[in-house]
């Protein structure tokens, strides 16, 4: 289990990303651990190269903060500890994450094709 969060900094940042200020600490939080996630886990998810594109359409800077925020909220999402599905739970811990993912790759559809080439 990730010790470095806690509800504490996911009750603030699920507060909402309404402002650029919410938007940028979030982004933060995704820099500070995705990569560690990613490493630990990464062998048993299938979808690794969403969560890369993702992360380089948040850290592109010709796309607007409001459209890059509905990403740091998934991406927060994945790396927290605390989801539905527990993600210590054989077979099933990472659905509720690939279900968030998928959404997300559902609302912004063809707009994230060049980041996959990152």
């Amino acid at each position: 289990m990730d010790e470095k969060f806690d509800t504490t900094d996911i009750n603030e940042i699920a507060s909402g990303y309404e402002s650029e200020e919410n938007y940028k600490i979030g982004s933060e939080r995704v820099d500070e651990r995705l990569w560690e996630k990613l490493e630990r886990i990464g062998k048993k998810i299938s979808f690794t190269k969403d969560i890369a594109a993702l992360y380089s359409y948040m850290t592109d800077e010709s796309v607007a903060w409001y459209r890059k925020s509905i990403v740091v909220g998934a991406l927060i999402y994945f790396i927290s500890p605390i989801d539905t599905i527990p993600d210590l739970a054989p077979l099933f811990g990472y659905l509720d994450d690939l279900g968030v993912i998928t959404a997300v790759l559902k609302y912004l559809g063809s707009e994230l094709i060049p980041y996959y080439n990152d």
